[in-house]
């Protein structure tokens, strides 16, 4: 796991206030109508281990970075957060029906993260990573992404991770379109959640601060709206275990 995938403890908060939280079509598309006991991997602040237990799943979370984890415990009082990584999952072998990965897969070592998903999923158990996506078709979203880069995790057909075999069968690409309520006075910390806002350099932060907030004064779909609606399209790629 690198340091960029470690870089979001010192903005918990910020990051569970302002991160979008995951449609239950897009839960029930990976995961189907039934009760499972689920692990969330690289669970994060534990936004969709909300989902997943609002869809009546049991669910265990698994997340690196203490400063997420609390955040997480303290949303989700009596559901387990485990100190672990996808690398190194603190689960016995089939202890869950199902391992759900949201906006993280891209952090995983998958030579070494496949086969410990792998162990701790029962024969025949789904994983699942999903990602939530700005829909850049939208023009002012589109203006966003210029100044901040484009977010194409998932948009792809084909899974575009590398292999899975042996562990598990050829992904499927399930996706859902939905719209978040986000203050226009708080696209600016929505980027502050980012990674790439985390780690770069002062100068960076200044510019993309500076240009964030010109953009939500002049862009005639922003100006003088307290609120705007943030166009996702959250990605499913379900696989079964081999």
């Amino acid at each position: 796991m690198t340091t960029s995938a470690l870089s979001f403890g010192s903005a918990a908060r910020l990051y569970d206030s302002i991160r979008p939280g995951y449609p239950a079509r897009a839960v029930t598309w990976a995961l189907g109508a039934e009760p499972l006991r689920v692990l969330d991997l690289g669970a994060g602040t534990g936004l969709l281990t909300g989902a997943l237990r609002a869809a009546g799943h049991e669910v265990v979370a698994v997340e690196p970075d203490g400063q997420m984890r609390a955040v997480a415990a303290e949303r989700h009082p009596g559901i387990p957060v485990l100190a672990g990584s996808a690398e190194d999952i603190p689960l016995p072998d089939g202890a869950v029906d199902a391992v759900v990965v949201g906006q993280a897969y891209h952090w995983f070592t998958p030579q070494a993260a496949l086969p410990q998903i792998h162990r701790v999923l029962r024969a025949g158990g789904v994983l699942a990573a999903m990602w939530n996506i700005r829909d850049d078709r939208t023009p002012w979203v589109a203006a966003l992404s210029a100044v901040v880069g484009s977010e194409d995790f998932g948009l792809q057909e084909a899974w575009p991770y590398g292999p899975v075999t042996p562990w598990f069968t050829t992904p499927e690409r399930g996706l859902t379109e939905h719209t978040v309520t986000v203050p226009t006075a708080r696209l600016t910390d929505l980027v502050r959640s980012r990674s790439s806002y985390l780690t770069a350099a002062p100068a960076e932060q200044a510019r993309l601060d500076r240009e964030l907030t010109e953009l939500a004064a002049t862009d005639p779909a922003l100006t003088g709206r307290h609120t705007v609606e943030m166009p996702y399209r959250t990605c499913v790629y379900r696989m079964r275990r081999a």
